[in-house]
C-alpha cells in the first residue's frame, strides 16, 4: 500500500458540483482500514475529510457531497 500512496499523495481532481469548482488532494489512502484521506478546497475554504474507501470492478472510489457522487481515485491526476 505504500506504492499506492506514493504514487497518489497530493494527486489532484477537480470536481464540479453544479455551483462551482471543488479541488481534491489525496493525502492518504488506506486500504486496511478501506478509509481515504482527502484535502478539499471548496470556494476558498480548505477542509479535510475522511471518507469510506469502495472497490468496484473498476478500481478504488469514495462517494461525496449530498448525492454521494462517485468519485474515483483512478481519476485523480499527479500535477508537478
Amino acid at each position: 500500500m505504500d506504492e499506492m500512496n506514493a504514487r497518489l499523495y497530493l494527486s489532484e481532481f477537480s470536481y464540479h458540483n453544479g455551483d462551482h469548482d471543488i479541488t481534491m488532494n489525496i493525502i492518504d489512502i488506506n486500504t486496511v482500514k478501506n478509509e481515504i484521506t482527502v484535502a478539499i478546497t471548496d470556494e476558498g475554504k480548505h477542509s479535510r475529510y475522511t471518507f469510506d474507501l469502495k472497490s468496484d470492478n473498476s478500481g478504488f472510489f469514495f462517494e461525496y457531497g449530498k448525492m454521494l457522487e462517485k468519485i474515483a481515485v483512478n481519476d485523480f491526476e499527479h500535477i508537478d
